[in-house]
């Protein structure tokens, strides 16, 4: 999977994350914002990754 892509994905699950936790505290069901918080994690890593993907990529085409 490409950078773009992993960015992409990651930014999804921050936001299917972040919503999923706001309806978890609206509703009181733990178990769903404990889904979220996990998911907006998730996410995080794979934006973490295609910008980790990108440098790499930066580096190389220096060289």
């Amino acid at each position: 999977m490409g950078s773009t892509a992993d960015k992409a994905k990651g930014l999804a699950n921050e936001a299917v994350g972040n919503i999923k936790q706001g309806v978890g505290k609206a509703t009181d069901n733990d178990r769903l914002e404990t889904e979220g918080k996990i998911q907006e994690k998730k996410g995080e890593a794979q934006q973490s990754l295609g910008k980790a993907k990108d440098a790499l990529k930066k580096t190389i085409d220096k060289a």
